[in-house]
């Protein structure tokens, strides 16, 4: 009786083991790119709080300093996922079919304050009070092709003025755009929204916020196509796990009517993301973008996107946003 019970507990332990050792060989190790930013909110959230791990995901943070590296890093196979800003960089590395979108991320939306107009005490008092009289005058942005740079022209094509009477300032940073718009060298500057206060204080005047104007898709998650089609089982988990990051987010930043406002875990989500990034909750507090709690995409502005970098110049080929977009995992924005 007795060697009876013993053989079945060594039956029973030696299972255990079994089991253990199967999910141990279904662990997998990701290396995601990403920005040091607000917005990589999502990403910090579902590693603190242990949704990756419950996934059986090993999640690598790599920090870059523009959304382009991080598409390269894609292609270049670097790192497994990339989780950032879409630019025209991309959509042209993406062209021959090297990189699918997997999911969307965060948007600008209205009330949400990120991205803003600011102009020149100069070219204010010279009549420049309304986006709509933009024509004619110069935007400082950071580089040809960015974020900043599609959403002037989404501007123009709101207000029916064409891009090219708008003279772009490629500045490269953030910094040089905000002197040359409080130096009266850009008559606008494309600035983030906290910097207000200190623009205001030199004499510079908010025109109006990209959110408010322009709402559109500014981040997804992608990786290249290789890895889209092979690794399925594991991008799922990876989906899942950072959708729970982005409900928290989501929840913590938002009401329910979609506006900017502060909930019951908008401390904790903060001090979560303090840790991550090296800047204090209360200067995060203002860098909050809105982030689909479904990780759904705009493929209707994915698609306008790719139209207006391909009429710019600024990228070749004939990558579509059918084609970019993998349907196998990305839900669109109704």
């Amino acid at each position: 009786m007795g060697e009876a019970r013993m053989s079945r507990y060594g039956i029973g332990f030696l299972l255990l083991i079994g089991f253990m050792t199967a999910v141990t060989a279904k662990a997998e190790t990701l290396k995601v790119g990403i920005l040091k930013v607000g917005a990589s909110g999502p990403v910090y959230i579902a590693l603190d709080r242990g949704y990756f791990a419950a996934e059986g995901l090993t999640v690598e943070l790599a920090n870059f300093e523009a959304g382009q590296a991080v598409a390269v890093a894609v292609v270049s196979n670097d790192i497994d996922v990339g989780v950032t800003g879409l630019t025209a960089g991309l959509y042209n590395l993406a062209n021959g079919g090297q990189i699918r979108l997997l999911a969307g991320l965060h948007r600008e939306a209205h009330g949400f304050r990120i991205q803003g107009y600011f102009v020149s005490r100069k070219a204010h008092d010279a009549g420049l009070t309304s986006l709509k009289d933009l024509k004619g005058h110069s935007v400082a942005i950071t580089t040809i092709g960015s974020t900043t740079h599609y959403a002037v022209g989404l501007l123009a094509m709101k207000y029916g003025f064409p891009i090219e009477s708008v003279r772009i300032l490629p500045l490269q940073a953030i910094a040089n755009s905000a002197a040359a718009v409080t130096g009266g060298q850009a008559d606008v500057a494309m600035l983030p929204g906290t910097l207000k206060g200190e623009m205001e204080r030199n004499g510079v005047v908010p025109l109006g916020w990209v959110g408010d104007e322009t709402p559109w898709q500014i981040g997804a998650v992608f990786m290249t196509t290789k890895n889209a089609d092979d690794r399925r089982d594991v991008n799922q988990r990876f989906l899942r796990a950072l959708m729970k990051g982005a409900r928290d987010y989501h929840d913590a930043f938002t009401n329910a009517k979609e506006e900017r406002e502060d909930g019951p875990g908008a401390a904790a989500t903060l001090a979560v993301m303090s840790k991550y990034i090296g800047a204090s909750p209360e200067s995060l507090a203002t860098q909050m973008l809105f982030v689909d709690p479904l990780l759904r995409i705009d493929m209707k502005d994915v698609a306008r996107q790719i139209e207006w970098y391909r009429a710019q110049g600024m990228m070749k080929g004939d990558i579509t946003a059918d084609q970019l977009i993998d349907k196998r995992y990305a839900v669109a924005l109704p």
